[in-house]
């Protein structure tokens, strides 16, 4: 279940020590794990921090689900450790050497998803770490899925997702009270962050049967059935009526501009969500921050890593057609980051688009 709290045993643990065990837990790169131990130890992996990792992080997780992570991570520290001459506490090897026999010939084979736990650390400066005497976190389990080239990538963390996520949290005021819908929802992360920030209501949707039911198991691991509702939603077979009752203040979406035969589908859904309400037409060339949200007209953000300029031009390009006016708020809003830990997490990499509907 999602964990907000500032208390029990993990109140003691602040960083770097917080960012070790919030690594592991989420399962970083081995490489990103290394980096913060050695920051932990003061350059080197020393004996406390061994400890740390064995009591604190190997010692909490799932053997079976997570021993292929677990055996290529403990391997990596190993021989890092050995390469500078340093001691290797026992427990470090009897373990690795449990997971190299259990390994073998498949008798411990892990299943194709996995819970990966994230965690979101409030920055000190923010308006409600303030109001607490520990650390204020919140983290949240997710099913995953371990085979995002073999096309499950609706099951898979995208870096999008992660900055949408923090953009909620970091401007819990544009969300509190408002009626959000999200795009191509896929492990739910999106959501359940919403629910964090008191909405008035959160619908989840997406196109893929098996996505959606993995989202459900997500909203069900984090206690949320009963604040997000989920719907399937094909994009290209999405009717606008059926859209338009939806009356959403707030559209979002993480990666969903990616394949150029469903960008005409998403521009009209997009369209249709977006002309429920038309008591406040936008005109006129003003790109401040947030312009559309402060004006009560429902608004759409939607977080993108441009990773084919062809495909993110084609999408401004019709959007522009729909009457879609886009504009590129990346720069202009207050980001907090609450994934310190998360050295594998390219924040620069995604931009953020305010969205709204041009009235003629």
């Amino acid at each position: 279940m999602v964990q907000e709290d500032s208390s029990g045993d993990a109140e003691a643990i602040l960083p770097p020590w917080l960012y070790l065990l919030s690594a592991f837990l989420s399962m970083e790169p081995s490489d990103s794990i290394i980096s913060i131990s050695r920051d932990c130890g003061g350059g080197a992996i020393t004996e406390s921090v061994q400890n740390f990792v064995w009591e604190h992080c190997i010692s909490r997780v799932d053997k079976k689900a997570h021993a292929p992570y677990i055996r290529s991570f403990l391997k990596k520290l190993i021989l890092e450790i050995e390469s500078e001459g340093a001691v290797v506490v026992d427990e470090l090897y009897e373990e690795l050497a449990f997971y190299m026999a259990s390994l073998k010939g498949d008798n411990f084979k892990g299943d194709s998803r996995i819970v990966r736990k994230i965690s979101f650390l409030y920055p000190s400066d923010h308006v409600e770490a303030r109001i607490c005497q520990n650390p204020k976190k919140v983290i949240i389990p997710l099913n995953c899925s371990l085979n995002m080239l073999e096309g499950d990538t609706g099951c898979s963390l995208w870096p999008s997702s992660l900055f949408l996520s923090e953009f909620i949290l970091s401007c819990p005021e544009l969300f509190s009270m408002k009626s959000c819908f999200e795009l191509g929802s896929g492990v739910g992360l999106v959501g359940i962050c919403l629910a964090q920030v008191k909405p008035a209501k959160v619908v989840l949707s997406d196109g893929d049967l098996s996505t959606l039911a993995n989202l459900k198991v997500n909203l069900n691991l984090n206690q949320m059935n009963a604040h997000v509702e989920c719907l399937h939603l094909p994009w290209e077979s999405a009717l606008e009526n059926d859209l338009q009752n939806l009356k959403p203040d707030i559209v979002l979406g993480a990666d969903v501009i990616y394949d150029p035969q469903c960008i005409p589908h998403l521009v009209r859904v997009i369209s249709a969500l977006l002309t429920t309400k038309k008591s406040n037409s936008i005109r006129g060339d003003k790109d401040n921050e947030f312009f559309v949200a402060s004006r009560g007209q429902p608004v759409a953000y939607i977080a993108s890593v441009v990773r084919n300029v062809d495909t993110f031009n084609y999408f401004l390009k019709v959007a522009k057609e729909g009457n879609l006016r886009v504009v590129d708020i990346t720069q202009n809003v207050k980001m907090y980051d609450f994934l310190p830990y998360m050295r594998s997490y390219q924040r620069s990499s995604v931009r953020l688009l305010e969205i709204c509907y041009s009235f003629h």
